[in-house]
């Protein structure tokens, strides 16, 4: 029994949700669901898999990641979509970086704001 659960790492962190509608992925980045759908016209590497005849679209971590990187150049950072698509055809290892680094740092925010709340509540 101890060999057969030697194989089979438990991660916890991991998401056990496959698919995303659009209403949830928008919803996540605070975007219409038409924003989304431009978006996939305008970064050809944004397609989610499309089911049934209505070809309802579903999203995975992959497309959200993608969504990340887009949403941190056009909407945080203020580029224009030309330029958001030139940025990443010309750096796109960089882009991936900053917007990495960019989530970490809204993390720690949200976190140490979380602190200050408990923090303030001990007063």
């Amino acid at each position: 029994m101890q060999q057969n659960l030697e194989g089979m790492a438990l991660n916890l962190n991991k998401n056990l949700k496959l698919y995303y509608s659009i209403s949830e992925v928008a919803a996540m980045f605070g975007l219409n669901e038409s924003t989304l759908r431009y978006w996939e016209q305008e970064f050809p590497y944004l397609k989610p898999k499309t089911s049934g005849p209505a070809k309802i679209r579903q999203y995975q971590e992959k497309d959200i990641e993608q969504i990340r990187v887009i949403h941190n150049l056009v909407k945080v950072r203020g580029f224009k979509i030309a330029a958001a698509k030139k940025m990443l055809s010309q750096n796109r290892k960089g882009v991936d970086k900053s917007t990495e680094v960019l989530q970490t740092l809204m993390d720690v925010k949200a976190d140490l704001q979380a602190l200050k709340k408990q923090l303030d509540g001990l007063q």
